[in-house]
């Protein structure tokens, strides 16, 4: 098995909606952060990685078709030289939306964990955000900076940009498969990351 597509989207951009479509479309298991924080050997082998190790793709994406979300997100230059034949997906919203729910979720999440070796720590808030999550204006060019890396790097043709709220069709036109009669699916919204932050 080998990953046939790529998200090279920020967390809180739709990833986990798109992870529950792209399992629905057939391209499922995909991997996103919350399969490293369901499996240890996921959590083992991907801190590794943050800390250095040197990857080994098959490995870490073993029984997986494709991923989304941080932490493989941050890897996507990799990611897409290692599967060339992978189509490119980034899941984006406006920064000013994107800020208000990554300040909502993800951030007091970061700031409430006393594990250092955590993925939200070692690769979320220092590399992605150079231990700098809760600055606004730099968080917000971050993310605009790797909005603009896709766009400059990825060819067009393998590309889609996949807007909150776009639905099945580009998606469905993109991996060339048709569109499925259930909904496209709505998923981890604030409130639900939030509540599911306070049961843990």
């Amino acid at each position: 098995m080998s990953i046939r597509v790529i998200g090279t989207g920020f967390g809180r951009t739709g990833t986990d909606s798109m992870r529950e479509a792209l399992t629905m479309l057939g391209f499922g298991p995909c991997h996103h952060m919350s399969e490293v924080t369901a499996h240890e050997e996921q959590k083992r082998l991907w801190r590794a990685l943050a800390k250095g190790a040197v990857p080994d793709w098959d490995r870490l994406f073993a029984g997986y078709k494709s991923c989304v979300d941080w932490p493989s997100a941050h890897y996507w230059r990799e990611l897409i030289e290692t599967y060339p034949e992978a189509r490119v997906i980034l899941t984006w919203r406006s920064p000013e939306s994107w800020w208000e729910s990554f300040a909502k979720t993800i951030l007091p999440a970061v700031g409430g964990s006393r594990d250092q070796e955590s993925l939200g720590i070692a690769l979320v808030s220092k590399q992605v955000f150079g231990d700098r999550p809760q600055d606004r204006a730099h968080a917000i060019a971050v993310y605009e900076a790797n909005v603009a890396a896709v766009l400059n790097t990825v060819p067009a043709e393998r590309l889609l940009v996949h807007k909150l709220g776009d639905g099945w069709e580009p998606l469905c036109a993109h991996l060339g498969v048709p569109v499925p009669a259930e909904p496209y699916p709505s998923r981890n919204t604030t409130k639900e990351f939030r509540t599911a932050l306070s049961l843990k």
